[in-house]
């Protein structure tokens, strides 16, 4: 069978499994199986797999068709023109972050901010793309899942910043010391409970606790926006990704804490409501 017979066969087995873009992922597991690039697969599309490159692939091919993401066969998945490692334990890292990264990154060069807490760090996305960008940043990464953490350091030492980020087991502040902070920032769990259960299956095999954000979605925020100023440096700035529809409600959980100032919203590339931010 050549790769393009592959790739056929795949496409057709993914689209009748309704799986989202199946042509694309069918390419991309190709390119994993056989550690190669799109332009090889144009170019040397005709070439026969072996027997183990064929049963390496449509065995790939049928975890997807079950659902599995397509980053936890592959373990990779690309944020702020940096590699990730991610697998079952660790919410896959989403373009839309990028627009909170890039927020903290231009709010930081203003305000020269070194010192930054992540909350919910799971991956380690956010904390490694601010140790990257940021000059002589010191970051702490907290988060409540010991996997996500033995992860998120895998994927510090691979992006080598690792010197400069602190990783911490705690349920948000808990165990946090009381030291003071330049910048929170934080994309905690804020989907619905009940939603969670309708969310493409692909979604739902990722962690539900990076997920599940209570009743309303809201559990965390509730948390995060009373007790951030008692980590806060004063004039420091909290933000925050949020659902595409939450705006209102944080604005408003911001406002009734009569602690913050300035609250505004940054609009994702699709121009939903994406990162709401404030300031102590």
């Amino acid at each position: 069978m050549t790769i393009q017979e592959a790739m056929g066969k795949a496409n057709i087995q993914l689209k009748t499994k309704n799986i989202d873009s199946p042509k694309l992922k069918a390419r991309l597991l190709m390119q994993y199986v056989l550690k190669q690039n799109r332009q090889y697969l144009m170019v040397y599309d005709e070439n026969k797999l072996t027997q183990e490159q064929k049963e390496k692939y449509f065995k790939a091919i049928e975890k997807l068709s079950k659902g599995i993401p397509l980053q936890h066969i592959t373990h990779q998945q690309e944020f702020m023109k940096m590699n990730f490692y991610v697998n079952e334990n660790v919410l896959i890292p989403r373009p839309d972050t990028e627009i909170l990264v890039e927020e903290v990154i231009k709010i930081a060069k203003k305000i020269k901010a070194k010192k930054i807490l992540d909350l919910c760090t799971g991956s380690g996305a956010i904390a490694i793309s601010l140790a990257n960008y940021i000059e002589n940043s010191q970051i702490t990464a907290t988060d409540i899942s010991e996997e996500a953490l033995a992860i998120a350091e895998k994927n510090a030492r691979n992006n080598k910043v690792d010197k400069q980020i602190a990783f911490l087991s705690s349920n948000l502040f808990e165990e946090l010391p009381k030291e003071k902070y330049d910048m929170i920032v934080s994309n905690p769990p804020y989907i619905k409970k009940e939603i969670v259960k309708t969310l493409a299956k692909e979604v739902q095999n990722e962690p539900l606790m990076a997920l599940d954000g209570g009743w309303d979605g809201l559990d965390f925020y509730r948390k995060i926006i009373h007790q951030a100023d008692d980590f806060l440096k004063y004039g420091g700035y909290l933000c925050l990704e949020i659902g595409y529809d939450q705006k209102e409600v944080v604005m408003d959980l911001i406002k009734k804490e009569e602690k913050y100032t300035n609250p505004y919203c940054k609009k994702d590339l699709y121009g939903k409501d994406r990162v709401v931010v404030t300031k102590l």
